[in-house]
């Protein structure tokens, strides 16, 4: 089996009052874990569904508890990483870095905030690395719900300033100085602030996540 096609998801261990703090005063403490808990829940189980149809690795890049609190909660089938030390950039670039060490020749990296992900559109981003340097899925938020990559590309990691609106505009710069050939997925909405929540029950059925 070729696992040369390497799927990270970011994620960190639902830790009450440690776990989607901006949501915390819309849905408290426990609220925003168990949020955070299902989000993740639904991520995974999504990835390993469409892990049945394409070849691909999955590592889970996680942040609080440990190795074996997130076997616990998500499985023994899947590999585990401690998240390295640094800002969310250092954190993803020494991931990729990681993956295309152990020979993976495409690497996507998400993270479990995007209830609209879908398998296919995970594969139309493995797809495209065929043809382009870089896959993105901007987020409505002016970040992004997915990167992917053909090749380690460093300096798309360095000076964002991670969490705030301009994450997408700063990665499309560093993109334009070097005239990456870059493949845009759909435009899709991260759950991270109250807003974002309120939007999300407002289209779709509560029911979908609790």
């Amino acid at each position: 089996m070729n696992l040369s096609h390497h799927l990270l998801i970011f994620t960190r261990y639902p830790e009450i009052g440690k776990t989607k703090t901006r949501l915390i005063p819309l849905l408290g403490a426990k609220g925003a874990a168990d949020l955070h808990r299902t989000l993740t829940e639904q991520t995974v189980s999504m990835v390993k569904q469409q892990q049945q149809t394409a070849q691909i690795k999955i590592t889970i890049h996680f942040s609080g508890g440990n190795h074996a609190l997130m076997q616990n909660w998500l499985g023994t089938d899947l590999e585990y990483c401690p998240q390295s030390y640094g800002d969310l950039g250092q954190k993803m670039q020494q991931a990729v870095l990681m993956s295309f060490s152990q020979g993976a020749s495409r690497v996507i990296i998400i993270g479990t905030d995007c209830p609209d992900l879908t398998g296919a559109i995970l594969e139309t981003a493995f797809q495209s690395l065929e043809n382009v340097d870089i896959a993105i899925g901007p987020a409505q938020d002016g970040g992004y719900y997915l990167l992917g990559l053909r090749y380690p590309i460093p300096e798309l990691f360095d000076h964002i300033d991670w969490g705030t609106e301009r994450v997408l505009t700063q990665t499309q710069t560093h993109i334009a100085q070097k005239h990456y050939k870059t493949y845009y997925l759909p435009v899709l909405r991260d759950i991270d602030r109250p807003e974002d929540w309120l939007i999300w029950i407002k289209t779709k059925d509560s029911n979908t996540l609790f």
